[in-house]
């Protein structure tokens, strides 16, 4: 198994929730079409994309989930300049405007993107820093070449669990990517980042796992009706202990576990205390194989 890529055991069949309330077809037509556009817009401006202000990445990136016909709310700590490591759980392929919404960064992603038509070399052109999965002799040059951008003062966004997870549960954080902002002695923001329907419960609609398609899954989330994103950007934790020690910190504290986060590791002296979550997520309770 890579190492960059643990199995999840979610499935659309046993995990995604297809109960939600469907809106009308043309109305998620036009989502389609209005993320499309948004997307468009974004690759031409992808050569200028380091002279933008932030502020101006941040309200494109929740635009265009809100667009696909979700409602954004982002709540707690201030993300602090300079170089940080941002790590969420990683349910859906929303999670990466998300993530960008709460601070720009550079995106870590999977090397076949670079192969892909048109897309891969777009993608190149807008700074996404790519990890070959395959090659456990490529980890340590990964490792050190994300701590030089961290020592930049850049942001890097990553998702540790390697893979996508229903929601309901989630894979342990992988360690490498925190041992580069060990070595740049830059602190790691946790985000914790949840689905739920307009009354408050939690949705796995959105979900990507399993043999899901992308096309299915673009088609599941515009056609569902009153889906809210959950953004909870946990206290930066300043760099400490082993990768262990940190991957250990930052994925209980993207699980909503203050007490236990607190008790293992210190936090950074940036940002504002972080509202409480509410609860854990339940455990996913089917064995079958991931994509």
């Amino acid at each position: 198994m890579s190492v960059w890529l643990p199995g999840a055991p979610c499935t659309p069949r046993a995990c995604i929730d297809a109960t939600s309330r469907a809106t009308t077809v043309p109305r998620a037509a036009a989502r389609l079409t209005a993320v499309l556009l948004l997307l468009l817009a974004g690759i031409a401006l992808t050569p200028l994309g380091a002279h933008l202000p932030a502020r101006w990445v941040r309200g494109w990136c929740r635009t265009v989930v809100r667009a696909a016909g979700v409602r954004v709310r982002i709540t707690g700590a201030a993300p602090p300049d300079g170089g940080l490591l941002l790590v969420a759980n990683h349910i859906s392929w929303l999670d990466v405007p998300l993530l960008a919404a709460v601070r720009p960064a550079r995106m870590v992603a999977k090397q076949e993107i670079r192969t892909w038509p048109v897309a891969g070399r777009i993608v190149a052109r807008g700074g996404v820093l790519f990890i070959d999965r395959d090659r456990l002799r490529a980890l340590p040059g990964t490792v050190a070449h994300l701590a030089d951008v961290l020592r930049r003062g850049q942001a890097v966004a990553v998702f540790p669990e390697g893979s996508t997870w229903c929601g309901r549960a989630q894979g342990r954080f992988r360690r490498a990517a925190f041992q580069a902002a060990l070595d740049a002695g830059v602190p790691v923001q946790p985000v914790r980042i949840r689905y739920r329907t307009g009354g408050g419960a939690a949705s796995t609609a959105p979900a990507f796992i399993g043999d899901d398609s992308l096309l299915t899954s673009l088609w599941r989330v515009a056609t569902a009706r009153g889906l809210v994103a959950d953004v909870d950007v946990r206290p930066p934790l300043a760099p400490h202990g082993t990768r262990r020690d940190l991957a250990a910190a930052a994925e209980t504290a993207a699980r909503g576990d203050d007490a236990r986060a607190a008790a293992h590791a210190p936090r950074a002296p940036h940002g504002r205390p972080a509202r409480t979550a509410r609860g854990a997520p339940a455990q996913c309770t089917t064995a079958a194989s991931s994509r």
